[in-house]
């Protein structure tokens, strides 16, 4: 029997398991397809941007590590993402910073960004039929070289930085016109400082103050989303952040934007699947960046954990999958970066499977009634379903390699990455 043959009956096999317990696989999988991950464009170059050779220069966020092949320009890096594309199933999204912008050689400063400096991201976009999202960058600048951009005492900084968000929300709104598909735009900012500090107040009024501004005009939601994205510490902030995630909650609510959560954004042992319900009480939509901290705020590769399997069965036991944005935030230099990509989207959408193949109402009718008992055990026996024979067979359908992929990428690596100084 050829592999496909034996994918297919596993599958089968699998279905009729499922079945058993309620669940609709084919549903599931219809439901899985449909589902967009927007994958985040610097960790194909550890966040360095088109703008200079210095790349990253500090702002709250460090890449670590050296493995050879990092992307060096626009092209490079759209090639390393279509390659990544190429092996995740399903058709996902690119979530892009404003210092990637690719002005043709002419230097332009961030509050003087248009539309027109992102031409080529718009276009390879619409060639691969993806939507994007996109981010204000308020890091690796001279005017952010004190570690405050919004929240800046300094008028003429933060004026600077204003004025960047807004031709970004701008950006973002041409984005989600071109592409057909709300761009999300993301704001998240470094200020903060690395001592207590005797005040805490003045710098969130400024704040507060910044972003009033950066908002003021208004734009279509069918074109441009804006969403704040808090944090718990930094490097240079680990006493104080000023945009932390209470100070965004309360933003939010008062001024119906999106909330991000970013996994890696809060303590070590704080997870967020218990935090969406309660914020979809009070807003209509949220962001998610899926990240995985490891002790600090580190950006690792998103592994299938139990915190992500949380956050997955959250977003599906809540029905909140058309309220939720989906995208990751990593940034490992130390592996191969199209790897990365690929291991971390590919979890996420594993994640989701298992919650989409959870009997929902079942285990809602065992807690209604306060069988507790039965509910554990139906929670313990999923466990141990057959989950990878779905998987295998939904990577089989969307037409790409369900477990040996790395060797695709590994001769990538060897084709491309390798010849790249």
């Amino acid at each position: 029997m050829s592999e496909s043959g034996k994918t297919e009956q596993a599958f089968q096999l699998a279905r009729e398991q499922y079945a058993g317990m309620g669940v609709d696989v084919d549903r599931a999988l219809k439901t899985l397809a449909g589902i967009p991950i927007s994958l985040h464009c610097w960790q194909g170059d550890d966040v360095g941007g088109f703008e200079s050779d210095e790349g990253l220069t500090g702002g709250g966020i460090q890449a670590t590590g050296n493995y050879p092949g990092k992307a060096r320009s626009g092209d490079e890096l759209r090639a390393d993402l279509n390659k990544a594309f190429s092996v995740i199933p399903g058709r996902h999204r690119l979530n892009l910073h404003a210092l990637y912008a690719e002005p043709s050689g002419k230097k332009v400063e961030r509050d003087a960004l248009e539309p027109q400096h992102f031409s080529r991201w718009v276009d390879w976009a619409k060639s691969v039929k993806i939507g994007m999202d996109f981010n204000p960058s308020y890091f690796s600048h001279p005017k952010a070289a004190d570690g405050f951009t919004l929240a800046s005492r300094d008028e003429s900084i933060r004026k600077f930085w204003v004025q960047h968000g807004k031709v970004c929300r701008k950006i973002g709104a041409h984005f989600g016109k071109e592409l057909g598909s709300p761009c999300v735009t993301n704001v998240w900012i470094p200020d903060g400082y690395k001592d207590s500090p005797a005040d805490r107040k003045t710098p969130r009024e400024i704040l507060t103050k910044s972003l009033d501004e950066v908002f003021a005009e208004a734009i279509d939601p069918k074109l441009n989303l804006d969403a704040v994205e808090g944090k718990l510490f930094g490097i240079g902030s680990e006493s104080y952040v000023v945009g932390s995630h209470e100070f965004y909650l309360g933003y939010t609510i008062k001024n119906k934007k999106l909330l991000c959560l970013d996994a890696g954004h809060f303590h070590p042992t704080e997870g967020i699947a218990d935090k969406i319900s309660s914020v979809l009480m009070y807003l209509p939509e949220i962001l998610l960046h899926v990240s995985r901290g490891v002790r600090w705020d580190s950006d690792h590769v998103v592994t299938l954990s139990d915190d992500l399997r949380a956050t997955a069965e959250e977003i599906v036991r809540g029905d909140y999958l058309k309220r939720v944005h989906i995208g990751l935030d990593y940034f490992d230099a130390s592996i191969n970066r199209v790897a990365a990509w690929a291991i971390g989207t590919r979890n996420m959408l594993r994640a989701l499977l298992i919650a989409l193949l959870e009997p929902t109402a079942k285990l809602r009718e065992l807690e209604a009634n306060s069988d507790f008992t039965a509910r554990l055990a139906l929670m313990e026996d999923l466990k141990t379903m057959p989950v990878g024979a779905v998987w295998d067979y939904y990577c089989q359908s969307q037409g790409v390699p369900s477990t040996n992929w790395l060797s695709e990428i590994k001769s990538y690596e060897r084709d491309v990455l390798s010849k790249r100084k």
